[in-house]
């Protein structure tokens, strides 16, 4: 893809009369933006636009009414970065694999399921909390997806206009947002700091096993996302008490925020490593951890009044209570009666629900990366398809 979107300009640049120089000609050699025809994404609840719902039922109102108007398999009251990422490229949203009503895959396929990991977990979602459908199995629906969808596609009619072509399958962009759980995991699991820290290396390995799986389909241009401030979250803050020297000037709890740090410092080398093995790949690395803190510390600065509590819930010092989300209804009297309401504006809220981002929120995280001044290298979205 890269090597046939670039083309030549040449500039003349007429020197100032006085000095009597002749008109200087220069050969610029300019990229053209990358035309990714579609996007294969990889993910937890950051991302999912309809994976988890589609297994386990709906994610109920008020999700979803800042701009679907009803709920739209996101944990969110409207877009998430990946539907900002699919709007700025020109594709539609993407259908979730999982969902079989009304998916149209001809742009790409969403792998991302709310609660996921990156290493399998032991126990089940009820019980945990956790997605069974972890980066493994996400790459098993994926590897299915390709096979499957060239044969489906050959029956023609609606089926081809439905499937992605087998050539996007190495022109797409891969996308990545995955890593948040597999921290948490540890501390629901009542693991110490250490503890969480000694594992993130076997975490990180089997996250380079599925890009390496990916490129020996043919997927060669990825974005990558590291994990953010786990450490500013009301369900982090809520359910693992730390002590008041441990809270940092902005509220966020530091233990978890530098497990994240030490997560992402590991993925970055990870990256690095994957560079150099995987030689036909684009591999961008975006540091969405700084974007999302500095959105949160200096958030009133950004027009959100609240930074830390969430917009959707039902009591406690952050708007959360893990028994009774948002959404959540009790009965009264005969009658179901709604607890879990949204706040009046959910656009002046960072935190949508105690786990998730709001979508003004999603929307000032991607308009901090698409230009690439978060990524390394330096690659704004539209032209990741090119090495560095």
């Amino acid at each position: 893809m890269a090597s046939d979107i670039s083309s030549i300009f040449v500039i003349t640049i007429f020197a100032i009369s006085f000095l009597n120089l002749a008109p200087i000609h220069l050969v610029v050699l300019a990229k053209k933006p990358c035309q990714f025809p579609a996007i294969f994404n990889f993910g937890d609840s950051n991302s999912d636009t309809g994976g988890l719902s589609a297994a386990f039922g709906q994610a109920p109102p008020p999700n979803g009414i800042s701009y679907f108007g009803s709920p739209a398999g996101r944990y969110c009251d409207g877009r998430l970065v990946i539907d900002f990422i699919a709007e700025s490229l020109g594709l539609p949203y993407l259908s979730a694999f999982l969902d079989s009503v009304g998916s149209n895959f001809s742009h790409g396929a969403n792998f991302a399921t709310a609660a996921s990991t990156i290493r399998p977990q032991n126990i089940t979602l009820n019980r945990g909390g956790f997605s069974p459908i972890s980066l493994n199995v996400q790459f098993y629906e994926f590897n299915d997806f390709h096979k499957r969808s060239q044969v489906v596609r050959k029956r023609g009619g609606v089926f081809e206009t439905l499937m992605p072509k087998e050539e996007h399958f190495s022109s797409a962009l891969y996308t990545f947002d995955i890593g948040q759980n597999d921290l948490t995991a540890g501390y629901f699991s009542n693991m110490s700091t250490d503890e969480v820290k000694a594992y993130v290396p076997d975490v990180l390995n089997q996250f380079q096993t599925i890009i390496q799986y990916i490129y020996s389909q043919g997927g060669r241009y990825f974005w990558i996302h590291n994990t953010g401030p786990v450490g500013c979250l009301p369900y982090i803050m809520d359910r693992i008490p730390v002590v008041a020297s441990q809270i940092d000037e902005h509220g966020c709890a530091t233990p978890f925020n530098d497990v994240a740090q030490f997560f992402n410092q590991g993925l970055k080398k990870a990256v690095e490593r994957l560079r150099k093995d995987l030689v036909e790949a684009a591999i961008t690395y975006v540091d969405v951890y700084s974007l999302k803190y500095s959105l949160i510390s200096q958030g009133r600065k950004h027009g959100f009044k609240q930074p830390l509590r969430a917009c959707c819930g039902h009591g406690g010092k952050y708007n959360y209570n893990k028994n009774m989300g948002c959404g959540a209804k009790v009965n009264k009297h005969g009658k179901e009666v709604l607890v879990g309401a949204a706040c009046e504006d959910p656009s002046t809220y960072v935190n949508w629900d105690g786990i998730h981002f709001t979508q003004a929120a999603n929307k000032y995280i991607f308009e901090g990366i698409v230009d690439g001044s978060f990524s390394d290298p330096p690659t704004p979205l539209n032209m990741a398809c090119y090495k560095n």
